[in-house]
């Protein structure tokens, strides 16, 4: 059984930066693409930004340029670098992996438990 742990969530003003972290345990052989979703009140969740297993990025048309997505291959974590944070980022932000078993089967739909950022104005 493979685990995501988020970190990083918390209050911030706008303009400001926050860093997302999450952590794959569990045993594995390989953590393939990584993504973060986030989820406003009222609205459906919605992918943020997705990095592959060979670093190849994109993000949703309203982060970029703010937002980078990156991965420490060796330690299992994918990070989530928020800058010039704005009202409307404010959601629950999930992570999400697929990863490749002991066994070779490729495991889809992976979810952490998310994490709240707030941003006021």
């Amino acid at each position: 059984q493979v685990q995501l742990v988020e970190s990083g969530g918390g209050l911030v003003q706008a303009g400001g930066s926050l860093r997302l972290s999450c952590a794959a345990s569990g045993r594995l052989f390989r953590i393939n693409d990584m993504g973060w979703y986030r989820q406003a009140p009222g609205k459906q969740r919605e992918l943020v930004a997705h990095i592959t297993s060979g670093g190849a990025t994109n993000y949703v048309d309203s982060v970029k340029g703010r937002f980078t997505i990156s991965r420490d291959n060796a330690k299992n974590t994918v990070y989530l670098q928020m800058n010039s944070l704005k009202p409307e980022d404010t959601a629950v932000y999930y992570c999400n992996a697929e990863y490749t078993s002991i066994g070779g089967y490729r495991i889809l739909g992976v979810w952490g438990q998310g994490t709240l950022v707030t941003v006021s104005s």
